[in-house]
């Protein structure tokens, strides 16, 4: 097999394409030949020693793929050799293949393409998780989601949507708002028009009727968090999603008591693990929603697995709307 290795975490120019032993799976495991696989913001942070998580030494990155089962481990008995399947497997994505346990893994249903299933499960699972478990939104409701043009914020987009609710979505340029709309959102803010202060309050002040977002997804974190949270509806729920903006913001807390607003963490790497039958549940409820075309993922670019350096150098000019995919 072929794989980017990650000997030292001091960043992408750091990794190198090589020739690795061919993986066997153990027991609960399966050997998947990588289709696509997808970057994340925490796959960059990783490959930079940035990220919470530390895998050991030499490791390759890459959380999200798609492909084909190659092999099963003992005990696997719910997949089949040639069945296509979509994971997530924290690291080992950027590759040509990659053993992973079973259980991890979600069978793809007719007509679910490769690229979109590698560009699937962390964005809109996350997105699930927080609307609608974390948040119980519901129907009517309207929704902000800050960083709209980005993975997690793109599927938000469209599972606020598929759940009933108004949408506003906040990104930095009128191309990454006209993008939102395409996706369903019912208005737009653009970051380089307002300021993080008053500007923005009045523009979200003037898009709800005064009454401010019901609900708001945050992936980005930075200076935009409390003035935002200052324009939150009575009971509104803001959803800790990440910090793709850098700094990670404080909260004076005053503000939840006033608005009877709630700061709500959203994990969903820690309720699979918690919840797995929870979690089972809403895979299943997304794949069903894809194939009836109420989500899909908005791909960037699709490029070789060969060009990761490159997907990651995008990355970070903070230029990508929706994922970035490599291919093999």
């Amino acid at each position: 097999m072929q794989a980017w290795l990650c000997q030292h975490p001091t960043g992408p120019d750091a990794l190198t394409w090589q020739y690795l032993p061919d993986p066997v799976p153990g027991p609960g495991q399966v050997l998947l030949a990588i289709q696509a696989a997808s970057l994340n913001f925490p796959d960059l942070l990783m490959v930079q020693g940035k990220y919470q998580l530390k895998p050991p030494l030499p490791f390759v990155p890459g959380a999200e793929c798609a492909g084909t089962v190659q092999a099963l481990g003992e005990g696997v008995n719910h997949l089949r050799v040639g069945q296509p399947v979509a994971t997530l497997c924290g690291t080992g994505g950027f590759a040509t293949h990659v053993v992973v346990s079973a259980a991890a893994c979600m069978p793809l249903p007719d007509r679910f393409t490769p690229v979109d299933a590698a560009a699937f499960i962390m964005t809109y699972a996350t997105a699930y998780h927080g609307l609608i478990d974390r948040a119980a939104l519901q129907a009517g409701e309207t929704v902000l989601v800050l960083g709209a043009a980005g993975g997690v914020g793109t599927a938000a987009i469209q599972v606020a949507k598929a759940a009933g609710a108004y949408v506003i979505a906040a990104a930095s340029s009128d191309l990454k708002c006209e993008a939102c709309v395409e996706l369903g959102a019912d208005a737009t803010i653009n970051y380089s028009e307002v300021t993080p202060g008053q500007g923005l309050r009045e523009r979200i002040k003037a898009l709800t009727g005064g009454k401010g977002p019901d609900v708001v997804v945050d992936p980005v974190g930075g200076a935009w968090a409390e003035p935002v949270f200052r324009s939150i509806a009575w009971r509104g729920r803001y959803l800790v999603v990440g910090f793709a903006g850098g700094p990670i913001p404080s909260l004076p807390m005053n503000l939840p008591l006033l608005k009877g607003a709630s700061v709500v963490g959203v994990f969903w790497g820690d309720f699979a693990k918690h919840e797995p039958a929870a979690n089972t549940a809403m895979m299943q409820t997304l794949a069903r929603w894809y194939t009836e075309g109420k989500v899909k993922p908005l791909i960037h670019q699709v490029l070789p697995m060969t060009k990761l350096l490159q997907a990651f150098d995008t990355m970070g000019s903070r230029a990508v709307m929706g994922k970035l995919v490599l291919v093999n």
